[in-house]
């Protein structure tokens, strides 16, 4: 029975995995298209909506990462997936300060 249920926990976090990378991917590739029309046009909002888009699909590669460690059976892949948290965590953070700092500046 618990074998069972693992299975169907297994698949059901397989394919939320696969969704929130997709999500993530779809996002940022819409965002860099974006940031392209954008520089022709010469918006001057260009760098804001392209960090904004970057942070979201980073935000889904993250959520897709923290389901990988629900699956994860070896210390070495936890390891791995929490270096890769961590390592997205900071490019989070990092585009969110540069949102912040963009948004100041506009705003002067």
């Amino acid at each position: 029975m618990f074998t069972f249920l693992e299975q169907i926990l297994n698949q059901a976090v397989d394919c939320a995995i696969l969704f929130f990378e997709l999500m993530g991917v779809l996002v940022i590739i819409i965002s860099g298209v974006r940031g392209i029309y954008d520089y022709v046009r010469r918006s001057p909002s260009i760098r804001l909506n392209l960090a904004q888009g970057m942070a979201l699909g980073l935000e889904f590669k993250l959520g897709s990462e923290i389901l990988r460690t629900v699956v994860v059976r070896e210390l070495s892949e936890i390891a791995t997936v929490a270096a890769i948290i961590a390592l997205r965590a900071a490019l989070t953070f990092l585009i969110h300060w540069e949102i912040k700092v963009e948004k100041e500046s506009s705003e002067e």
